[in-house]
């Protein structure tokens, strides 16, 4: 073999090796046409000085009453709870004066259904009530927040939906959730959330190691993912060419419109899509 065919040869067996890194899932076209140009109001329609509090029942009821789909949040409260809210601690939207930690995990759920969104009138939903609220009239993205629990998230979350007439769809920044749902579910259309790698370096302190595989979706391999979700912005190359291969093309978050050129479907916020 001369050294041309031996370059290439080599340059082959890379350009495999990293599509076999990369490939996505494929999503059916029927999964297709149930998600491709939906809007997806993001917490629900929730009001920027949360009046009207992120995923409350509020919220998700004006989601539905203009027509959009609704991206929402889900974790366990420390009783198994399946329990609608984004961040890991309640400090921001329940005790904004406290300076110490508490954790949505630390809590029961009798203890959680007493707090208040934002000192609103509003309180931290189950799973089970906004569905019930929603009722199948719109499409639903559920994001599985990672923990200690992910399979018994995975498991309660996927019971929970199983029963929900309308089309719904799941997504986590976690690869692992995400292998969950391909050898469990695989029928159920799954998203990988990801954005730029120095993101997770700046905001959430991974290494620049974590952030680059995270930030470049080089998991893919295991997660096999239908779509991507990516943060609105300079899209990574190895991304573009997953969504290449097949991956649908989920924007977040939209602040205003045109803002995610070419995306299937778009995650947005304190704004009304056309």
């Amino acid at each position: 073999m001369n050294i041309t065919a031996k370059a290439l040869f080599t340059l082959a067996g890379a350009v495999g090796a990293a599509a076999f890194l990369l490939a996505p899932g494929r999503p059916t076209e029927k999964q297709r046409n149930a998600f491709r140009g939906v809007r997806f109001a993001h917490r629900g329609l929730y009001d920027a000085d949360q009046r009207v509090p992120e995923n409350s029942l509020p919220a998700f009821r004006r989601a539905v009453e203009a027509g959009f789909g609704i991206e929402l949040d889900v974790q366990l409260s420390e009783d198994g709870q399946v329990v609608v809210f984004h961040d890991d601690t309640l400090n921001r939207m329940c005790f904004p004066d406290r300076e110490t930690p508490v954790r949505v995990d630390a809590l029961p759920w009798d203890a959680l259904s007493a707090l208040r969104l934002a000192a609103s009138d509003e309180g931290i939903p189950l799973f089970s009530e906004v569905l019930a609220a929603v009722g199948g009239r719109v499409p639903l993205l559920v994001e599985l927040k990672t923990g200690l629990r992910n399979r018994e998230l995975c498991e309660k979350t996927t019971a929970l939906l199983r029963a929900y007439p309308g089309a719904y769809c799941v997504e986590s920044f976690d690869p692992r959730i995400l292998v969950w749902y391909r050898q469990n579910a695989p029928d159920i259309l799954r998203g990988q959330l990801a954005e730029p790698p120095e993101r997770y370096v700046k905001d959430e302190g991974k290494s620049a190691l974590l952030g680059f595989v995270l930030g470049n979706t080089l998991l893919n391999a295991a997660a096999r993912p239908q779509f991507i979700a990516y943060r609105i912005g300079d899209v990574p190359l190895a991304v573009r060419a997953a969504e290449g291969m097949g991956a649908m093309r989920f924007r977040w978050t939209s602040r205003e419109a045109g803002d995610a050129p070419g995306a299937d479907a778009v995650i947005f916020e304190h704004y009304r899509p056309e």
